[in-house]
């Protein structure tokens, strides 16, 4: 299509009669995710209100299409790459948002971790400089003041602003332990995410929400306890990044939906979708 063909379908888009902008809206969609730089250029160079709202929803309509096509190629995937998945994630709110930027601040983050770390220390010890690293040098923490902003569960905002909930700050805790050759994962804790170290030899828990308080499987028990729930083994072992990203999506619905922006909180639910497990379908 020419770019004079593509300019009058958009100034249609301001046209009084709804019928017409419905079509001419479906029109634009059905070109695709090839048109986006095109409508955002539209967008710039017009100064009507009204118009600029109908294409900033139609660059997020294609936008999420997009999305919702890569999440489900990253389901499909056999590896299912962690950062990948978040970077998914971030993109939902951040469409422009690069892969390359989050591997480059992570890369950092491991770095200044990499210049203190010992591998010839007890894991003990081991996980405290990467908490004195993490959470003195770096100053990461948890985000109490705004526990349910959206920030919290992307992993862009998280790494910017050093603030997070418990998952993001223990996801990025554990990519940098991981590059690191330290073998610790994610778990998934009732009402909270925390990490394990486990090896052949040696098995404790870290709470990165807690400035990566190190604790028993005893305490977990007892956490378990006071839940008056029933002891899961997946509440004691490492889960898969399938499994964090489904949490991550979850904990964004939530954070939409207390935030009262309904309509996108029903767009994650989509993006859940794809992913799912029998537990978010409702069986």
């Amino acid at each position: 299509m020419q770019e004079s063909e593509l300019k009058a379908l958009v100034s249609l888009l301001d046209d009084e009669d709804d019928q017409i902008v419905a079509h001419i809206e479906e029109k634009i969609r059905s070109l695709g995710k090839e048109i986006i730089p095109y409508l955002e250029q539209e967008w710039e160079s017009t100064f009507n209100p009204g118009l600029q709202r109908k294409i900033e929803d139609l660059i997020h309509t294609l936008q999420f299409q997009v999305l919702k096509e890569r999440l489900q190629n990253w389901f499909d995937d056999p590896e299912q790459d962690l950062l990948t998945g978040l970077w998914l994630i971030s993109t939902y709110q951040y469409p422009d948002i690069e892969l390359a930027k989050l591997k480059q601040d992570l890369e950092q983050i491991y770095y200044e971790a990499w210049l203190e770390f010992r591998p010839d220390l007890h894991p003990f010890d081991q996980v405290k400089l990467i908490n004195s690293v993490f959470f003195n040098k770096l100053k990461f923490g948890a985000n109490t003041k705004n526990f349910h902003s959206p920030g919290n569960s992307l992993i862009n905002i998280v790494l910017e602003t050093r603030k997070g909930n418990p998952i993001s700050l223990c996801v990025i805790y554990m990519l940098v332990a991981q590059k690191l050759k330290l073998p610790i994962h994610g778990v998934n804790l009732p009402n909270l995410f925390i990490l394990t170290f486990k090896d052949d030899k040696v098995q404790f828990y870290i709470n990165a929400f807690n400035r990566g308080l190190i604790f028993s499987k005893q305490d977990i028990e007892n956490y378990i306890h006071e839940l008056r729930l029933t002891p899961q083994d997946s509440f004691f072992q490492p889960c898969s990044s399938l499994e964090i990203i489904r949490r991550t999506l979850r904990n964004l619905v939530m954070s939409f939906d207390k935030m009262g922006e309904h309509a996108k909180a029903e767009e994650v639910k989509e993006l859940l979708l794809i992913v799912a497990d029998a537990a978010d379908l409702g069986v």
